[in-house]
């Protein structure tokens, strides 16, 4: 094997980290902050931070549906960038907004309608005997509040992620950066009642994310539309409402199968947790730090993930094919090396970090056994995670809606529903047994992305 037919030159690197840098510093920025926030949280209780926790899984469910729906019209957004067409550019944008409002008012009506009964699907019983009610009021009060960031977040999505698409990845990060610090000072203010304020607990939280979402629309719009000639395609967007009509019909063959995807993963990955909130409500306090730190540190291939859909289908778009397939191979290497060293790192700490929470001394040791699971399926995460938007670059929709959502709803949620209704299976030998599942899917990934079907400009002739 030829090692260096995975490691690229000084361009590759100086491309890849002025793509790669800002997103990774906003997102390791975005879940520090919320890593304190979570530990802000955590001071108040264990039934507090366990019914934000339940309702911050239900909102992962819109978040992700807000990303799945964009990034249908982004791979289009991408691809005409690289080929140097601003109406299409302009056209994905409008589509991108329809899509955002869709996605908030479905959301919102679940949630007002239904949002007691989501949150009594993970409540139960364990050995720790947690307050259950507590537990719901704190999630309906917290949910009511942190509904009215669901506008502004979408908004901010569709402006963001066509920036990111179209090059400019500092704005967005800048905007992230001063959010998130927003988010930290009002969440000690009005969590804990500081500068005069009244101590609002969990409503202080919500609060606190709303004000930080507001801080970032107006900057991202303010600073888009003050720069019309680094983003033209804002120039006449809202004159006509008007997207072209073969247009939308490709995206909607193409977006839509990655929409699907995204919603039913979120909601896969949220059943996955509904089957481990059945051994008791500490095992939701404990997922809900393990998966706070565990997000900080899969930054890296997260974002890793969305440079490869960026760098890709730019190339994909301006026809350099065999390019695309190359740097593609050196993306996916780089980003399972950068993975197995940040698990290490990640193994390192997990014994330390859970112990600042205010909780029991048997959720910080779980949540400690859950972190080190989580930092050797790193490497593992990272390579799925860089095939799927290997795929997605191109196109390939469909079959990223198999590689993911089906994967994860055929395979893992029913050995995890079958694991926890039908054995007494411990919950960390359950959690190990359906993270090994990934096994199956780096074998399944490997194969789709040889196969090379994804090498796929799906903007050619409009």
């Amino acid at each position: 094997m030829d090692i260096r037919k995975y490691i690229g030159d000084r361009v590759f690197y100086r491309k890849l980290f002025s793509v790669l840098v800002p997103i990774l510093i906003q997102n390791l920025i975005t879940n520090f902050v919320s890593l304190l926030d979570n530990i802000m949280v955590g001071q108040i209780g264990t039934e507090p931070m366990s019914g934000v926790a339940i309702v911050n899984q239900l909102l992962f469910v819109f978040n992700l549906c807000i990303f799945g729906g964009l990034a249908g019209a982004g791979i289009f957004t991408a691809q005409y960038y690289g080929k140097g067409d601003g109406d299409g550019v302009r056209n994905t944008f409008r589509a991108k907004l329809y899509i955002a409002l869709g996605s908030v008012l479905l959301f919102a009506f679940a949630f007002l309608w239904k949002g007691d009964a989501l949150i009594l699907l993970f409540l139960h019983e364990g050995k720790e005997n947690l307050d259950l009610a507590a537990t719901l009021a704190h999630g309906r009060n917290y949910m009511r509040t942190i509904m009215l960031q669901m506008p502004l977040f979408a908004l901010c999505q569709v402006y963001s992620g066509t920036l990111r698409e179209t090059g400019e990845t500092v704005l967005p990060m800048k905007a992230g950066i001063i959010a998130v610090f927003v988010n930290l000072v009002f969440n000690y203010i009005l969590i804990f009642g500081k500068l005069g304020f009244a101590a609002m607990g969990v409503v202080g939280a919500a609060y606190a994310t709303v004000i930080a979402r507001v801080v970032e629309c107006t900057i991202v719009l303010v600073w888009a539309h003050r720069h019309t000639e680094r983003c033209g395609y804002l120039v006449g967007l809202y004159r006509s409402p008007r997207v072209p009509a073969p247009l939308a019909r490709r995206m909607v063959r193409l977006g839509l199968p990655l929409l699907i995807n995204e919603v039913l993963w979120s909601a896969g990955m949220t059943t996955l947790n509904q089957c481990y909130s059945l051994r008791g409500l500490e095992v939701i306090s404990a997922l809900n730090i393990s998966s706070t730190i565990s997000n900080l540190f899969f930054c890296a291939f997260f974002a890793t993930g969305n440079a490869i859909s960026i760098l890709i289908g730019q190339l994909l778009g301006a026809g350099e094919t065999e390019r695309a397939v190359d740097e593609d191979r050196k993306l996916i290497a780089f980003s399972v090396a950068l993975s197995a060293v940040i698990g290490s790192v990640m193994a390192l700490v997990a014994p330390l970090v859970p112990q600042i929470y205010n909780t029991t001394d048997a959720v910080k040791a779980l949540a400690r056994d859950l972190l080190l699971v989580s930092a050797a399926m790193m490497p593992l995460n990272a390579f799925t995670n860089s095939c799927y938007f290997t795929l997605r670059s191109g196109g390939k929709t469909i079959i990223t809606f198999i590689f993911d959502s089906a994967f994860l709803w055929v395979i893992a949620v029913p050995v995890a529903f079958l694991l926890s209704r039908l054995t007494k299976m411990p919950i960390l030998p359950m959690y190990i047994t359906v993270s090994l599942l990934e096994l199956i899917k780096c074998v399944v990934g490997y194969y789709l992305v040889k196969r090379r079907k994804w090498v796929n400009n799906i903007v050619s002739g409009f």
